[in-house]
């Protein structure tokens, strides 16, 4: 083989290492998290031994009024309607392990930075082993696109719990990331203005910061600079579990079901957006649920805390809806997958650390 031959041989290598993914439709993505929420509650709706439990629930009688039903599928069609009413039918639903379909966390820890690492970098680091403030070392699919061209400065975080700016590495990445407490700053509309306002003088008592705030600052983010990635997690549905509060827990995942409804519903109505706009909806990580007590907990040393769940919708995803049939997808396959429906391969790990970046989800992409 002549020089011209290897130098040709070598872009083609190159560019199909890069940019290779040219068919797909999809031009934005939204990485969107609730912590802690068990798969449990999103394909069989609130579990009757802790909505009928003085323990959990001490006042039931709105929540049973709201959320119980006699069947599994009223259950969680009151408890999450956007899922499933519109995912449902449009998108895809992995994780009902009632019917053999299963995704698990491949991280050894089954907490939130070991998870939110694993979803974002594409695989599990053994060395992330607590929740502490430390910037992350490792690369994220978001810092990944925020270093191409096409997506300088079109990459951004929102979230609740306060740990995201060091998980992102904003320091490095320079991506934007409002997190916990941190209020907007710059030319403030007057809803953001208001969402300041609320978030320094209501403190939460269960997360950072309300969820609701969290939205909000993100929509408002989202209809002022139009990114074309974004990752928002919420928090409160961990939190409360902790707090072993079921009442609140399902009030939590109800209102992260309204407000990723009304997100989804703006960008639909939106230019930049409008079908060309891939949502992945999951969770960090999973919570107890053999013993009854767990369901509050998650860890190591809680069993079933691995077993989380995956959602899409957009419009390069066929509507396959639950998927019922056997099968195992991993959470560190998220971020390959966000990365391929915008066009590129993000081959992250590093295999002299002995370490695998995630496949990607196939069956989102045809």
């Amino acid at each position: 083989m002549n020089s011209f031959s290897k130098t040709l041989l070598f872009l083609i290598i190159l560019l199909a290492n890069q940019t290779i993914f040219a068919q797909s439709k999809t031009e934005n993505v939204f990485i969107i998290m609730t912590d802690g929420f068990r798969w449990q509650e999103l394909f069989g709706g609130a579990d009757s031994t802790l909505i009928f439990s003085k323990e959990f629930t001490p006042d039931s009688a709105r929540t049973v009024g709201k959320f119980w039903a006699k069947t599994a599928t009223e259950r969680r069609e009151k408890l999450l309607p956007f899922f499933w009413s519109t995912i449902a039918n449009k998108g895809q639903l992995y994780g009902n392990r009632w019917a053999g379909n299963k995704v698990n966390v491949l991280n050894p820890y089954w907490f939130s930075y070991p998870g939110y690492n694993e979803v974002l970098t594409g695989y599990p680091d053994d060395n992330i082993n607590s929740n502490d403030k430390i910037q992350n070392k490792n690369t994220t699919v978001l810092e990944f696109l925020n270093n191409q061209p096409k997506f300088k400065g079109k990459v951004a975080a929102f979230g609740t719990w306060d740990v995201f700016p060091f998980i992102i590495n904003e320091n490095r990445s320079k991506i934007p990331v409002n997190a916990g407490v941190e209020t907007v700053k710059g030319n403030l509309s007057e809803k953001e203005a208001l969402l300041n306002q609320i978030q320094t003088d209501i403190p939460s008592m269960a997360s950072d910061r309300f969820d609701f705030v969290t939205y909000h600052l993100a929509k408002e983010y989202v209809k002022k600079n139009t990114p074309k990635v974004m990752f928002l997690s919420f928090d409160e549905t961990d939190e409360f579990a902790h707090e072993s509060k079921y009442r609140e827990y399902l009030f939590a995942a109800n209102n992260f079901d309204k407000n990723v409804a009304d997100l989804w519903n703006f960008c639909q109505n939106h230019p930049q957006y409008k079908d060309k706009t891939t949502f992945i909806f999951l969770t960090d990580h999973g919570r107890g649920d053999k013993v009854k007590k767990q369901w509050t907990s998650h860890g190591q040393r809680v069993s079933d805390c691995y077993q989380i769940w995956i959602a899409a919708i957009g419009p390069d995803t066929k509507p396959l809806g639950e998927v019922k049939t056997e099968g195992q997808l991993f959470q560190n396959q998220v971020a390959r997958t966000a990365a391929k429906l915008l066009g590129f391969d993000f081959l992250n790990a590093s295999t002299s650390e002995k370490k695998t970046t995630g496949e990607v989800i196939e069956s989102m992409l045809k």
